[in-house]
């Protein structure tokens, strides 16, 4: 694998990372508390961190450096359709209903008992609708939606150029 794919995986990684890390202090310093489908956009995001970081780490072996950056390129594409969706979702639908009580995002959260495992970062502690804030003028769903659509370029962008 030649430098380039793998510092585009650090760098997709490290942007995972910081969208939950900025998520992190939105709820515990600015009070924005999260809805199940931030939850889950949370769950994604750190998914595609994994993936990208552990396929930046991988040996060169040249047959293996192409079928590696194939097969996590294409997972990270799905996990970025699946994110862009649930944010999509979130400002369209969720956001608008007076509660977001088992929906999926809240059967996915508590099926992994994520919530019970690390409550401070995978509790759900807002309905869908208290949720809806806006950073900068931009719906906070938006922004995650729109960096799920970069990682999925970039992620494909892999997957092709392998």
């Amino acid at each position: 694998m030649n430098p380039r794919p793998r510092l585009l995986l650090a760098l997709m990684a490290l942007a995972c990372f910081a969208s939950v890390a900025g998520a992190l202090f939105a709820q515990h310093h600015l009070d924005m508390q999260p809805c199940p489908w931030c939850i889950l956009q949370r769950i994604l995001f750190l998914l595609i961190g994994t993936v990208a970081g552990l396929a930046a780490l991988l040996p060169e072996a040249a047959g293996a450096a192409r079928l590696s950056r194939r097969l996590s390129g294409g997972l990270m594409l799905l996990l970025a359709l699946a994110g862009t969706a649930a944010a999509l979702y979130q400002h369209f639908v969720a956001a608008k209903l007076p509660s977001c009580d088992l929906t999926l995002a809240d059967r996915i959260i508590s099926g992994l008992g994520l919530d019970a495992w690390q409550p401070e970062v995978f509790e759900v502690r807002a309905s869908c609708a208290e949720a809806a804030v806006s950073l900068l003028g931009v719906p906070f769903e938006l922004w995650s939606a729109a960096l799920f659509v970069l990682l999925g370029a970039a992620a494909a962008r892999l997957a092709r150029q392998a």
